[in-house]
């Protein structure tokens, strides 16, 4: 909202013009929310090009991590894929496993995990 307050312009221009300034800051917080969420998707998006972009090592390892707060409950998931020789379309990536097992973690209750393998960029 603006540095002027209601009383303010009350007294120095009507209810009216006070109004005015109200909603309008209104809908501008609204436009500032807007345009928060829209970057926060945009660095998701990023994120994912980035990690899909960077050569996995075969046979590297993933870990991630993932908690129960209310249950005291935790786990910690690894995994490691590597694949010889099979053709484009029976390919599986390490994205691949990630994504299975975060689906599985989600019907199940859990948190999804945020795995990440020898290089600084998360794999999902």
């Amino acid at each position: 909202m603006s540095g002027v307050s209601r009383r303010t312009l009350l007294g120095y221009s009507g209810s009216a013009a006070a109004g005015a300034v109200v909603a309008s800051s209104g809908s501008a917080q609204a436009a500032e929310s807007q345009a928060a969420g829209a970057q926060a998707a945009a660095a998701r998006t990023a994120d994912a090009e980035q990690a899909s972009a960077v050569e996995w090592p075969p046979g590297g390892e993933f870990t991630g991590y993932s908690s129960l707060a209310a249950e005291d409950a935790s786990m910690t998931v690894r995994f490691s894929l590597e694949i010889e020789n099979a053709p484009s379309g029976q390919n599986v990536t390490p994205l691949d496993l990630a994504d299975a097992i975060n689906k599985m973690l989600d019907e199940r209750g859990w948190p999804r995990i945020q795995f990440h393998g020898m290089v600084r960029t998360p794999l999902n």
